[in-house]
């Protein structure tokens, strides 16, 4: 025999069928709040590159592709979540979610590499380790999303779920670890520069911007990756929203603070330094167990 199962839940006077969980009934709201959020932040990049069109680089396009990426991610979800909602099925928008978020995931991790190295800013090249670093994080990434359409397109009764749920992990963790390589690669080398090539002022603050770029970088993977887990587990099914509010809020402020760092412009001290700080001495000795990994 044929059987058909449904679960939802009746809202409202009328009763209407709710297909989503009742702790996921509030994220169409909160994706399409953050949706239009990032588009006014790409809106904002577009009009800060164009203005210092003189200090921006190709990373910067890369920067803004990777925020309207993220922008079309959470609207495709928005469809998916809210034709889910009210007939129980996707009708196409999971294709639509799995694809923008492919192309986000590769985009997030390839600019994530990029900015650590200093690319097409600090050097128009990437050096051979770098380069592997990029060649190792990108198939990767390629797998981790199999993996996730695997994990949400089956249930943890389908063989192999569970395998799959830890590879997915497993990658994740992998990728977050080869993004912090090129940043520790960068503030040696600009530790080393301070003492040789005789702009110590400019290299101090750079290493100075670097250092705080690792240790957000490394709170955003540690919030995201376990707290946010932490916090799946200890709430009950109803606030079950609040940790993917939670992983959204800390993403767009991860993406606010690096534009705001490495922004093209003409001020900023990635990019060049007023000629008088550089001929005031820098009284500070930069040791090897300053900063480790």
């Amino acid at each position: 025999m044929n059987v058909r199962t449904a679960m939802y839940n009746l809202q409202g006077k009328n009763k209407i069928k709710n297909y989503l969980p009742v702790g996921q009934t509030q994220l169409p709201v909160i994706y399409f709040s953050f949706s239009l959020s990032y588009l006014v932040l790409g809106a904002v990049w577009i009009y800060i590159c164009v203005r210092h069109k003189e200090t921006a680089h190709r990373i910067h396009i890369l920067m803004g592709v990777l925020v309207f990426l993220k922008a079309l991610n959470l609207l495709a979800e928005v469809e998916d979540l809210i034709y889910i909602k009210t007939t129980g099925t996707a009708h196409g928008w999971d294709i639509v979610f799995y694809i923008f978020g492919f192309f986000r995931g590769i985009m997030l991790f390839t600019v994530l590499v990029l900015i650590g190295t200093g690319w097409s800013i600090l050097k128009p090249f990437l050096q051979e380790k770098e380069k592997k670093v990029l060649m190792v994080v990108i198939p990767l990434q390629v797998l981790a999303n199999i993996a996730n359409v695997i994990i949400d397109e089956t249930s943890p009764a389908t063989k192999d779920w569970f395998t799959w749920k830890q590879l997915f992990l497993l990658l994740d963790v992998i990728c977050c670890c080869a993004v912090l390589f090129p940043i520790v690669w960068s503030i040696k080398h600009l530790r080393e520069a301070s003492h040789t090539d005789g702009k110590a002022a400019r290299n101090l603050v750079r290493l100075t911007l670097f250092r705080q770029y690792y240790i957000v970088l490394i709170c955003y993977i540690y919030f995201t990756r376990i707290l946010v887990f932490v916090l799946t587990t200890m709430a009950t099914y109803q606030y079950r929203w609040f940790s993917f509010f939670s992983v959204e809020l800390a993403t767009l402020a991860f993406y606010i603070f690096t534009g705001f760092k490495f922004q093209p412009a003409v001020h900023n001290p990635y990019f060049v330094l007023d000629d008088e700080d550089e001929d005031h001495p820098v009284h500070e000795d930069l040791h090897d167990e300053d900063f480790e990994l």
